[in-house]
């Protein structure tokens, strides 16, 4: 007899996590990859990222387990399938047969016995595990590294910490804004017609959570941008006016350029940098695809000394800052393992640079915007307080408390 067609999903997202750990690539462009060499169908696509993204996110979790059900050494492509197979079991509401079953069929055969048996005695002994879970550390209970824990306790307290690893544990949504500035404006209005508004509230009226294929079509037309609601909280807070000449300096990918440019309908007053020509670029076929075409774009390195060129002075800069992403972990999936706490303070000197180097193209009386989405203070009140700038307002957005991505937010007056 012939054996069962294995999940294409399955085999993708095992491929995936092998690669994911022996290389130092982003889990993201691995799933891209092999997602497109393999033709996989978009329902393939998303069971396979559903995967791949969860053993990630859960890895602390699913060794922890292994640990439990198998003393002794596993070889790397062995935990690989454990963890998958795990995670199917523990964190997810796939059947425990088709859990089981797919694991051990994508397993080697002097190794199928082996994860065949592991798979079995943890769905035997589920619920005994599930309560001795429980008793873990938050570090392995919410695979966190132990030090982000830390911070994140002595900066909001051990509840909001333990929250916050709750959500970045969680499946992020995908979030779209209307394009008001799109060509099609009868088009515009039929997508309008067809979105369901976000539970978000009035304070994000062109935001809507993307759940179907058919928004890849509006994505293409132009009619929408996908944007998490939190990378407004910049753009509102800069309030372009009439008449103003506005910075965006770190500008690529350009969703914020893009939300100013229709703040400011399109006018020939926002400039755009960036300090690689290429993220430049593609920001740029961005910005045509949404109808957004009167920016000036430059490709500036701000930490350069000579970095403000020929630029014009203006009275507002919107200073989106590299950071460490913890604001945005449950969406960059591979940020928790890739951060190490000394990067910190690291990042910090390099966005205090990048601010004082952008006030000298500043009017004086002018405003900058500095934007980060950390939920750090070492990367945000920390390093506005080093600047010794006059700080006009805060605004800040906790995904636990917010339900939405973190972000940080000041208006300050050199």
């Amino acid at each position: 007899m012939s054996r069962p067609t294995l999940s294409p999903a399955r085999r993708c997202a095992y491929d995936a996590l092998i690669e994911w750990e022996d290389t130092s690539r982003y889990a993201v462009d691995i799933l891209d990859e092999f997602a497109h060499r393999r033709h996989l169908s978009p329902s393939d696509r998303g069971l396979a990222q559903d995967l791949l993204y969860g053993v990630i996110r859960h890895l602390y979790l699913l060794d922890g387990l292994i640990e439990a059900l198998r003393k002794g050494s596993i070889k790397p492509h062995t935990r690989q399938l454990l963890r998958l197979g795990l995670y199917q079991l523990f964190c997810t509401q796939i059947a425990e047969h088709a859990a089981v079953h797919e694991t051990v069929e994508l397993a080697r055969p002097h190794e199928r016995s082996l994860v065949n048996a592991i798979l079995r005695t943890a769905q035997r002994q589920s619920t005994e595990l599930q309560a001795e879970i429980a008793t873990w550390s938050a570090e392995d209970r919410l695979s966190h590294p132990e030090f982000l824990i830390q911070r994140w306790t002595e900066q909001y307290g051990a509840e909001a910490a333990e929250a916050l690893c709750v959500w970045n544990n969680e499946p992020a949504p995908v979030y779209a804004r209307l394009n008001a500035l799109a060509r099609d404006t009868e088009a515009l209005d039929r997508v309008r017609s067809q979105i369901e508004p976000s539970s978000l509230g009035a304070e994000f009226p062109d935001f809507f959570r993307m759940t179907g294929s058919v928004e890849s079509d509006w994505i293409r037309q132009g009619l929408i941008y996908v944007q998490d609601p939190s990378t407004t909280l910049a753009c509102r807070l800069l309030d372009p006016q009439a008449g103003e000449t506005v910075l965006d300096a770190c500008a690529a990918p350009g969703g914020k350029t893009s939300l100013l440019a229709a703040m400011m309908q399109n006018q020939n007053q926002l400039f755009a940098t960036d300090s690689s020509e290429s993220r430049l670029e593609k920001m740029r076929q961005n910005l045509q695809c949404l109808g957004i075409e009167k920016i000036h774009t430059r490709c500036i390195d701000w930490t350069q000394a000579d970095a403000a060129c020929d630029l014009p002075l203006f009275d507002a800069i919107l200073l989106d800052a590299p950071c460490s992403n913890t604001g945005v972990m449950r969406r960059r999936i591979d940020v928790r393992w890739r951060l190490m706490e000394r990067d910190f303070d690291f990042i910090a000197r390099q966005q205090l640079v990048l601010l004082q180097s952008v006030a000298t193209v500043l009017k004086p009386g002018g405003r900058i915007i500095y934007s980060t989405c950390s939920i750090d203070h070492t990367e945000n009140e920390d390093v506005i307080a080093s600047s010794g700038y006059s700080v006009e307002k805060t605004v800040t957005s906790l995904p636990w408390r917010d339900g939405y991505d973190g972000a940080f937010v000041a208006i300050l007056r050199p």
